[in-house]
């Protein structure tokens, strides 16, 4: 521990992604990355800035890439936030709408980056303990509170939220902004931005990483009332004005375009999803619900951990969190089909062993 780290640094206990190595091949099913490439026009677009523009500072509110992202939507461009990922938006969204006097309400088993945000920022927090079977408790959301985050679907859980349980959460604390992130709304869940006129307390925040492909492109949004977003470029433009470089807008911008590849690879991902699901099952695996690019399995005998390590040992990288109330469940994204028949044949090995 350095001596010149601030109090704050000392104390922060940073988010841990998911490994990388490079020491072999492996099937990656560990990041909840899309199995396939993003949309050839995509990539077209970025040749294309590339060649013509670099030299020139990007739009600092991506004016271009709003306005095609609100006719996707069919919201006004003043409703749309764009940053560097979604995490960088979740990011200023806590120090936009947060104060300290007030706990910040999110449950015990979600996106763990939300703990790492109270503690950079030195807000108050109050975790929610989810219910047996993963759910989210509605009930407990019903107590004084800075503001509320909800992952939906959740992450690492898989299990998406009811619609009319979100909307009574916004109903009950109106004073307070209710974060919902749908990074993996794409999948079969229920996006709740068509919501964003009836409740100005609802900020919605999505990612290009996953459903679209753009992982490496790193492109976030937040969807909300114009004071919510007039809010987040305050922060922004304090902090960074250029935070989405020129490759990046016009690559997402390409992305929400190109509407027929979109729902073509998201039907793919989803079909592998259900066809992989009843194969889990048959080798032993409880599998929750899932509205996302992944599954999240605990077997009835053999242990999570000991699975992951046979995995890896296997060449297939899975995610294994060694923590309360889950330290038996493996998180497992959707790869190609070929991929998920490796796994499960992988898997059969691994159990009858």
């Amino acid at each position: 521990m350095s001596k010149y780290w601030s109090e704050i640094t000392k104390k922060i206990e940073p988010y841990v992604p998911g490994e990388q190595p490079k020491d072999r091949k492996y099937i990656k099913l560990n990041t909840n990355e899309n199995p396939y490439p993003p949309s050839p026009k995509v990539i077209e677009a970025i040749n294309k800035e590339a060649t013509d523009c670099l030299q020139l500072y990007p739009e600092p509110n991506c004016d271009d890439l709003r306005a095609t992202v609100a006719k996707y939507y069919n919201l006004s461009p003043n409703q749309i936030f764009v940053g560097n990922g979604s995490d960088e938006v979740l990011a200023f969204s806590f120090m936009t709408f947060f104060n300290k006097e007030k706990p910040v309400l999110f449950a015990d088993i979600t996106y763990s980056f939300y703990e790492v945000y109270v503690q950079l920022f030195e807000l108050n927090h109050k975790l929610i303990p989810l219910k047996d079977d993963f759910s989210l408790p509605v009930e407990d959301f019903i107590t004084d509170n800075a503001g509320i985050v909800i992952a939906n679907p959740n992450a690492p859980t898989s299990k998406p939220v009811e619609i009319d349980d979100l909307k009574r959460i916004l109903e009950i604390n109106k004073n307070t902004v209710v974060i919902v992130d749908e990074a993996y709304v794409d999948f079969g869940g229920t996006s709740v931005i068509n919501l964003i006129d009836s409740y100005p307390n609802l900020l919605v925040v999505q990612t290009l990483s996953k459903s679209r492909s753009l992982a490496g492109l790193r492109v976030g949004f937040a969807f909300g009332h114009a004071d919510l977003i007039d809010g987040l470029n305050r922060v922004k433009n304090s902090f960074n004005s250029y935070t989405i470089d020129r490759l990046a807008a016009v690559g997402a911008k390409a992305a929400f375009e190109d509407v027929e590849y979109f729902d073509t690879m998201c039907n793919k991902v989803i079909r592998t999803r259900e066809r992989i699901l009843p194969e889990l099952e048959k080798l032993g695996f409880t599998v929750l619900e899932s509205k996302t690019n992944f599954f999240f399995v605990s077997h009835k005998e053999m242990p999570a951990e000991e699975i992951f390590k046979e995995l890896r040992a296997n060449g297939i990288l899975v995610r294994f969190f060694n923590k309360p109330k889950i330290n038996n469940f493996l998180r497992i994204s959707i790869g190609t089909d070929k991929e998920m028949d490796t796994l499960v044949e992988t898997l059969k090995k691994i159990i009858n062993k």
